[in-house]
């Protein structure tokens, strides 16, 4: 998989991650079993990019991806969390 520089130490990435938030909810209903098994099938294809944002159901989101990464080692993945946006009452 091509990979690219990322962030300031130019640490190389694969230049795919695997986006969350379709597994909190933002798409329509989602298991979080079944998001866990994709967290982990992700991590099995070589991606190590997670993304995810501290809106995605008000925190569910991160919940969600430390129960999936709970026995993976740290330098294993790299998580990027949006945060700053608000959603207002009808989502």
């Amino acid at each position: 998989m091509h990979a690219v520089a990322f962030g300031q130490n130019g640490e190389k990435l694969p230049a795919a991650g695997l986006g969350c938030m379709g597994m909190s909810g933002g798409y329509g209903p989602a298991d979080d079993r079944e998001s866990i098994a994709t967290i982990h099938a992700a991590l099995d294809a070589g991606l190590r990019l997670i993304d995810t944002g501290d809106f995605y159901a008000m925190g569910h989101n991160e919940m969600l991806i430390r129960e999936a990464l709970k026995d993976i080692s740290r330098d294993k993945v790299q998580i990027s969390v949006k945060f700053g946006a608000l959603r207002g009452p009808a989502g």
